[in-house]
């Protein structure tokens, strides 16, 4: 392989090989062992870093043409002009290309001629006759363009080709690749079975519907499937996996799933999917059910395993490389730091990136610097992805949310459980974090047994949350400014800092542009303060706490702040000197100072002192 300038990559090059190679239904590992090269050089080149030598090129021309991925009436317009792409010092031998084109013999094999070894990943068809597979695509996605995922897509392989496995789950968050993956898997993995069908489950068919569309494939004459011939429909279903090597993919299982339900339950009226899982999950036949979620099924997990036949595969984010040639298909102009800052900001969720880098090109001429300038994570269609997943969480799921915002670095779950208004049992905690992470919606931190938001995701959480609350201060309602402290005395400063930027100082802007003046926000707070030293103590949670923050950081100071006495339930609060000039100022004693946002000392007193 002949080496390119990394900041002269040719893109456009490696996007082209990247395509062909796909198109072979090669893995980079599969491409490198034909052509004789170690997989970083395959790596390399489809990253447009490198160019491969005239023997590599004539090798990877001939994969192409016996595997047909060339239009018969441009083959060798094709091949010239990959050739001239390739800036090949010598010049394309015509007699070569010309037995190429009219022989098609195929130069190199990867099939072993042992009649009862498994195909391996990457294989090519044999040579020999083999009926050709049934395939329905049904309303699978269109891949014209694949990047990365090598690991996974090998992976994914060998547990349908190789070892065989009954049910396979591809779990990700909304928008990182599941369904590109798996179509591309499909395609790659067809010849392999006897009949191959796709099935979106977006529009949430009854189970009913669901086998009665499939066996009118797999069984052309059954019998009409209804609720009441539902389990002769099952049983049809397994006795044709038993009896054929089906792919069968379901896309968008999350479909079935019951939203704010953390553990993965079916949606009311979607039991029979239960016992479509469960059949072909524990009954042995040679066939596949690949599906795709971006929650896991909570029957599956009772039956996953490392050396099961189910098992799941879940997609984190894109690796560098691939990310780099999605943003090069879309012709950005920048720097590499500028390229990797975009990457980093995005957590490599490819859809993230295509969206973004389409709003680049249309609004900023492909220019990188102006729209990072923005500072701008979520927007249009990635908000309204996590829209989604939103409307998807209980109660309980979106309050750890916003405290895992709000806490803004990994913490542990009894960490996260302290923060609570209304405790809740560890357990309870810890079944709803795992919800959160069987939606990928955390990720464990870098400590062991600690949890954190992907950088998208914390934007968005924050965002909501300052929008939800300024419509609460704004109808008089202060639900959530009762269970989440928007600032923490006892965080590190850097985190308080942030906290206070990000949160308070937020708010305050959005409350400044619904209200026609300083004066009228304070108003409202002082007003809101002295409402919520009237409740009972168990009522107050952190509002008091968050109200007298909100006061400092929109006047800079609490000086002329003063609380009216309210009799015995009153506190004396140790305010700092830098704070303010008043060493105390009162409001009702909360159950626990840790809903305090000033860190002071706590003196319950029914007397007024300034």
């Amino acid at each position: 392989m002949k080496r390119y300038s990394y900041g002269e990559r040719d893109y456009s090059f490696g996007k082209r090989m990247l395509t062909l190679r796909t198109n072979i239904g090669l893995t980079q590992a599969g491409l490198a062992q034909l052509l004789g090269v170690s997989r970083r050089a395959v790596v390399e080149l489809e990253a447009g870093s490198n160019y491969p030598t005239a023997d590599h090129l004539q090798h990877f021309l001939e994969l192409c043409v016996q595997q047909r991925v060339f239009a018969p009436w441009r083959e060798e317009e094709e091949i010239r002009a990959l050739w001239q792409a390739a800036h090949q010092k010598v010049l394309l031998d015509d007699a070569w290309l010309a037995a190429l084109l009219g022989r098609r013999r195929p130069s190199l094999t990867l099939l072993h001629t042992e009649p009862q070894e498994a195909p391996r990943p990457g294989d090519l068809p044999s040579a020999q006759s083999t009926p050709a597979p049934q395939l329905d695509w049904g309303e699978a996605l269109d891949v014209p363009s694949f990047y990365g995922r090598e690991q996974e897509l090998g992976t994914l392989t060998q547990w349908v080709v190789e070892e065989r496995c009954r049910m396979v789950s591809v779990l990700g968050l909304g928008g990182i690749g599941k369904s590109a993956l798996t179509v591309t898997l499909m395609r790659q993995v067809a010849e392999h079975f006897q009949v191959v069908l796709f099935r979106s489950l977006r529009d949430a068919p009854s189970c009913e519907a669901l086998l009665e569309n499939c066996l009118q494939v797999l069984a052309p004459q059954p019998a009409e499937v209804g609720a009441a011939n539902l389990e002769r429909g099952l049983s049809l279903l397994l006795e044709c996996l038993q009896e054929q090597r089906v792919l069968l993919v379901l896309d968008n299982l999350e479909c079935l799933l019951e939203a704010g339900e953390a553990r993965g339950h079916r949606h009311p009226g979607y039991e029979d999917y239960v016992r479509l899982l469960q059949r072909v999950a524990e009954t042995v036949h040679q066939s596949c059910l690949l599906l795709t979620s971006r929650e896991k099924p909570a029957i599956l997990r009772a039956l996953e395993g490392r050396h099961m036949p189910v098992r799941a595969l879940r997609l984190s984010r894109l690796e560098p490389a691939a990310c780099e040639q999605l943003l090069a298909s879309h012709e950005l102009v920048g720097s590499p730091q500028e390229r990797v800052r975009l990457i980093a900001r995005y957590e490599g969720n490819p859809l993230a990136l295509h969206i973004v880098a389409q709003t680049i090109a249309d609004l900023f001429g492909g220019q990188l610097a102006p729209f990072l300038a923005q500072d701008t994570l979520v927007f249009g269609s990635i908000s309204d992805l996590l829209d989604e997943q939103w409307d998807r969480l209980s109660p309980r799921e979106q309050t750890l949310l916003y405290w895992l915002a709000i806490l803004h670095e990994s913490v542990t779950l009894q960490e996260l459980q302290a923060t609570l208004v209304d405790p809740l049992a560890p357990v309870q905690v810890l079944e709803a974090v795992d919800g959160l992470h069987h939606r990928s919606l955390v990720e464990r931190g870098q400590s062991p047994g600690s949890f954190t938001l992907q950088s998208v995701v914390l934007e968005y959480v924050s965002d909501r949350l300052v929008t939800t609350v300024s419509a609460e201060i704004v109808q008089g309602r202060l639900s959530l400014l009762c269970e989440h402290s928007l600032s923490q005395a006892q965080a590190k400063d850097y985190v308080r800092q942030t906290q206070e930027r990000l949160l308070v100082a937020s708010l305050l802007a959005r409350l400044q542009s619904s209200a026609p003046g300083h004066v009228e926000v304070e108003q409202r707070l002082r007003s809101l303060l002295e409402e919520v030293r009237r409740w009972a103590q168990d009522r107050q949670g952190y509002a008091p706490a968050n109200l007298v923050t909100l006061l400092r950081v929109r006047r800079g100071h609490l000086r002329g702040l003063v609380a009216q006495p309210v009799g015995s339930s009153t506190s004396r609060l140790f305010l700092p000197q830098s704070a303010t000039n008043f060493r105390y100022l009162y409001f009702p004693c909360t159950a626990d100072m840790r809903h305090c946002s000033l860190n002071q000392n706590v003196n319950c007193s029914s007397s007024l002192i300034t």
